[in-house]
């Protein structure tokens, strides 16, 4: 069905807490060694689910979250002046 979870497998929560992303996630998500991952709790409202956010993704976000905000500082001090 469109526009829901994709579902990737089970996987086994080691001794250490650790826990292997599948295969097939880890390509269609151009996971690779090394990349670092955030865990959140999520989505929203969901304290029993856990999300992987590559923190590729988060930066770029924030980036274009704060270009958004300079771009309205900017007008609301252009309006400011009139």
């Amino acid at each position: 069905m469109k526009g829901s979870p994709e579902v990737y497998g089970t996987v086994t929560v080691g001794q250490r807490g650790q826990v292997v992303i599948p295969m097939k996630a880890r390509k269609m998500l151009k996971i690779k060694e090394g990349d670092q991952l955030i865990v959140m709790s999520g989505p929203p409202g969901r304290k029993d689910a856990i999300s992987f956010i590559p923190v590729t993704s988060i930066a770029d976000f924030l980036k274009n979250f704060e270009d958004h905000v300079e771009a309205l500082k900017k007008e609301l001090t252009k309006q400011g002046r009139k």
